[in-house]
């Protein structure tokens, strides 16, 4: 069973949620795919998932699924989440027990950079920086897969890393917490952005040394209490714009 006690679950759940609906409103939804997962056990056998074709904005935190990795009849519930989903994040909780919370998306931005032949993460900027050392690449798209094959393969170019580039897919992001997660998805995302439109200027970046993108990034450490202050301000723009959404 899981080790999280209720009020840990509860919070757990209000904030996949949160994450859902700001991915929707940030613009990196695509209909009603794309998945976010979080374990509630140490072991990370246990998780919450979404549930299948629901769209992101309209996610309750009840709505999310409890589901145990190393259950496999969990797909022959009428409640069965999607094949894709339940392949890749059961077995990449599996595999990353320290990977608390799992994000996946189709950022346009990430995405783009993830379609680049070499979508190397550049050190240009702050952002970019941010991510020096810290970024994971599999280049082995195959297509929408179901196999668990793959989920062990995504967990393996993931560990001891932090943002996963997909290639010629998306990406997705491993965070302690939900608000760390999500930090890093935003901050990733705005990455991708300033590295993609440095890239269209066809002229040649000014690529920092890894002496000083290392020291930016091991800098950005004393701001990692940012995130939960960000994603609780969003949180109560979510109150305002979308009442009852904790419910």
């Amino acid at each position: 069973m899981p080790d999280a006690n209720l009020e840990t679950t509860v919070r757990l759940r209000e904030d996949l949620t949160a994450a859902f609906r700001l991915c929707h409103r940030f613009g990196w939804s695509e209909s009603v795919g794309n998945h976010f997962s979080a374990a509630v056990s140490d072991d990370g056998r246990f998780f919450l998932l979404n549930p299948r074709w629901r769209h992101f904005a309209s996610i309750r935190p009840s709505d999310l699924l409890l589901l145990d990795a190393e259950d496999a009849t969990v797909m022959e519930r009428p409640d069965a989440p999607d094949p894709s989903a339940w392949a890749i994040h059961g077995t990449m909780h599996r595999e990353l027990p320290e990977a608390r919370v799992i994000l996946h998306c189709h950022a346009p931005f990430a995405t783009a950079l993830a379609c680049l032949k070499v979508p190397t993460v550049l050190p240009i900027d702050n952002n970019t920086a941010r991510f020096f050392g810290r970024v994971g690449y599999d280049l082995a798209f195959g297509g929408i897969s179901d196999s668990a094959s793959e989920g062990r393969r995504l967990a393996r170019a993931m560990r001891g890393k932090t943002v996963l580039v997909m290639g010629n897919h998306g990406v997705s992001v491993a965070g302690l917490s939900v608000a760390a997660a999500f930090e890093d998805l935003y901050f990733f995302e705005k990455a991708a952005q300033t590295l993609v439109l440095a890239l269209s200027t066809g002229k040649p970046l000014s690529v920092l040394a890894d002496s000083v993108a290392s020291a930016t990034s091991e800098g950005w450490g004393a701001y990692r209490g940012m995130a939960d202050c960000h994603f609780d301000h969003l949180k109560s723009e979510l109150d305002v714009s979308t009442p009852g959404w904790r419910s």
